[in-house]
């Protein structure tokens, strides 16, 4: 990670020091052991850094775009750099991981990552586009969730098969696993804003956001027009409105929308794990079992 510009030097020691909880690249090691009885070859560190600093990357620039101050507990980049640089340093990673790639002709691991960079932004804007208009349906939603964030994690599972040069079909199998797992992970973090635990995201951002998650659209399609009108003139007009927000967040879990996205996030679950069935008992399939289980399991 080093460059000759100190103050590069700075901002990405800060960042090193302060990582998450590394999901993504453990999921490049655990299905290529999976795989490979357990063997794991230098593509495959290779493809897990990759990921993990596109993710960096992504992230550093969702919270210049969210104009967040915090992550991971701590200030963000632009909170303490402001957006220009905290803008520079996400293109910084962003080509680090490119050319960690490139320089070592992992072009099949290069393309893997870079669909899901594409398919990201489209996700994002996507859901700006139909956070205007509110017209949502649970197809787009499900489109959009795909693309935000699932997609990263079926590169994942897709690059440890591909660092250990499985057969095409297989590759495209642990794709679609973590794609299942993306979707879960997502509608997990939707849930979160009805919570009431403390958690990292507070109660009600998504709705002042005026995002639309499963539990809103279910139950928009679950109601009166009259209850439609209300919801809808809540989340255009009334997002900063403390009272408001508690009253619809009342009416969702009311009216069975939680239920409905649990239920939803549960069968994303079960789908992800009949991928894993087939494969002989290891530590590393057990591990992967609990990382699933993990996601829906997850207090923040």
């Amino acid at each position: 990670m080093s460059s000759k510009v100190s103050l590069l030097n700075r901002i990405t020691h800060y960042v090193v020091n302060r990582k998450g909880k590394q999901m993504r690249p453990m999921f490049v090691f655990l299905i290529a052991k999976m795989i490979n009885n357990g063997v794991v070859n230098d593509r495959t560190y290779r493809g897990a850094s990759v990921i993990e600093l596109i993710h960096t990357a992504t992230l550093v620039h969702d919270d210049v775009v969210d104009e967040s101050n915090r992550r991971r507990g701590f200030f963000s980049i632009n909170a303490l750099w402001k957006n220009k640089i905290a803008v520079l340093v996400g293109d910084y990673l962003l080509s680090k991981g490119l050319l960690l790639s490139i320089d070592n002709e992992d072009f099949d691991l290069l393309k893997i990552i870079s669909v899901a960079v594409k398919e990201m932004s489209e996700g994002e804007l996507l859901q700006i586009e139909k956070a205007r208009k509110l017209d949502i349906t649970e197809e787009i939603y499900y489109e959009i969730i795909r693309q935000k964030t699932a997609t990263l994690i079926a590169a994942c599972c897709a690059m440890g098969a591909q660092s250990v040069n499985a057969p095409k079909a297989e590759v495209e199998a642990m794709r679609k696993f973590g794609e299942l797992i993306g979707m879960a992970f997502q509608i997990k973090d939707d849930l979160f804003d009805y919570g009431s635990e403390k958690i990292g995201k507070p109660t009600g951002i998504d709705i002042k956001e005026q995002k639309m998650t499963l539990p809103l659209i279910h139950t928009l399609n679950h109601c009166s027009e009259k209850e439609k009108k209300w919801i809808i003139n809540s989340i255009k007009n009334h997002n900063k409105d403390k009272i408001r927000v508690k009253e619809l967040i009342a009416f969702v879990k009311e009216k069975g929308g939680l239920d409905y996205a649990v239920l939803k996030m549960k069968e994303y679950q079960q789908e992800a794990l009949l991928i894993l069935q087939d494969y002989p008992a290891s530590t590393y399939k057990d591990s992967l079992v609990m990382m699933v289980n993990y996601v829906i399991d997850r207090k923040k």
